[in-house]
């Protein structure tokens, strides 16, 4: 299983309606507007990293009001 953080800029005033959206994809653990440089932070979960690949991608980053992702990987050191 692969677990990540997904930082997402949005246009202005979207952030909660993003976030709302976003939560509703299988897959997402966990959707959460914020403050600060990015205005929703989303916790994710797949199977392997193509898998997670393809939730950013197909799932997530065509959610409207969505300007930028950037996709943290979470690793066991």
């Amino acid at each position: 299983m692969v677990h990540a953080y997904i930082l997402i800029q949005t246009e202005v005033g979207k952030a909660a309606s993003v976030a709302a959206e976003i939560s509703g994809i299988p897959g997402v653990t966990s959707s959460e507007d914020v403050t600060g440089p990015y205005d929703v932070i989303v916790r994710a979960a797949a199977d392997n990293v193509d898998q997670l690949g393809q939730l950013v991608v197909a799932k997530v980053q065509n959610v409207e009001g969505i300007t930028r992702t950037l996709t943290c990987p979470v690793v066991n050191l």
